[in-house]
């Protein structure tokens, strides 16, 4: 008999099957990780910079704008990793 989580399983396999990456695939994932992840750090060194140096009603506009960036980013990062997924790139 299967357990409560096997049985949630085998439903979600059945409506959104496991894929499987080819190496090149996964090489390609994780090159645009490392990209990413390089320009969150130069944005986040950049801003952290200018935040130190900003006035305090300046500061509240610098998270506004990392977060903004970091945001762009990440979304940028799912849009490359989907394409790669499926085939596209």
């Amino acid at each position: 008999m299967k357990s409560a989580y096997e049985l949630a399983m085998s439903r979600l396999e059945k409506n959104a099957p496991s894929v499987t990456l080819t190496e090149k695939q996964k090489q390609a994932i994780a090159e645009v990780d490392s990209e990413v992840n390089a320009k969150l750090a130069e944005k986040k060194l950049l801003l952290d910079g200018e935040l130190a140096k900003a006035a305090p009603e300046e500061k509240d506009e610098i998270r506004r704008q990392l977060a903004s960036e970091i945001r762009r980013l990440e979304e940028k990062r799912e849009r490359e990793k989907d394409k790669i997924r499926a085939g596209k790139a």
